[in-house]
């Protein structure tokens, strides 16, 4: 199993410093670095973690991209190949892209495909968006058909994040744990996890591990393969110290 930290490229102060810090201590093995637009200059300072291999996180619709919609598509691909600059220098072996919020699923693999970007992976999202901050109502890529269509169009691989399909299986009504059997079938490459504060809530949140009502047992049991590739997207109570993620990380192999 490869555990991965997930930090943003803006973090180049006191996160960086503790990336490298635990990245030498054992704690995790690659960092996943989601991409905040027009931040390019702090690519110098993560080409400086030489050791640490990286997965890249494109931006998603909070930060201006928004694949599911025809009149995003010219900032979408400035946004993507800010992205792409990043993936490149940081020889990323993934970029992993959201599928938009409204607009339409076709617009979205569409769009992807249109990257002709051989690293894409599809992220599965909420089937509804958080309220009052997601600026839409329902996420492209929810569903197991959406998703299918959008790897099968884009011909993308699939970053499997659990506690999204959680959520999307309430909003389906479908068994959860049925539905995370289901979207094993689409391969995925990856995997994100943290816990889920409530089994039967449509709405995403990001509680540590073995906090929640999520069986992450049984999740090793019948859904993570013995080399899963997980970024541990937990949310981070310090912002000087990377404590709390040293803790899951911990917890997690020790499950």
């Amino acid at each position: 199993m490869k555990i991965g930290l997930k930090l943003w490229s803006i973090n180049t102060d006191f996160y960086l410093k503790e990336a490298e810090r635990l990245y030498d201590k054992g704690v995790y093995d690659y960092i996943e670095l989601y991409i905040v637009p027009e931040t390019l200059e702090t690519l110098s300072a993560w080409k400086g973690l030489k050791r640490i291999p990286f997965i890249i996180h494109n931006p998603h619709f909070m930060h201006g991209f928004n694949l599911a919609k025809t009149e995003k598509k010219e900032r979408n691909r400035e946004i993507y190949e800010q992205t792409k600059r990043f993936a490149d220098e940081l020889t990323a072996k993934h970029i992993i892209f959201h599928g938009g919020i409204d607009g339409n699923v076709e617009e979205t693999a569409v769009q992807l495909a249109s990257f002709n970007e051989p690293r894409a992976l599809i992220e599965n999202k909420p089937f509804v968006a958080l309220p009052n901050r997601m600026g839409g109502q329902f996420c492209r890529g929810a569903t197991y058909d959406e998703l299918k269509l959008i790897i099968e169009t884009a011909k993308c691989g699939f970053c499997f994040d659990i506690g999204h399909a959680v959520c999307s299986a309430n909003s389906q009504k479908k068994e959860p744990y049925a539905f995370l059997r289901e979207l094993m079938s689409l391969k995925p490459a990856m995997f994100h996890l943290s816990d889920v504060t409530d089994m039967t809530s449509p709405y995403d949140a990001h509680p540590h591990l073995g906090t929640g009502q999520l069986d992450i047992a049984r999740l090793k049991r019948e859904i993570f393969p013995a080399d899963a590739v997980i970024s541990v997207e937990t949310n981070k109570d310090s912002k000087e110290t990377l404590d709390d993620f040293e803790k899951d990380t911990i917890w997690l192999k020790n499950l």
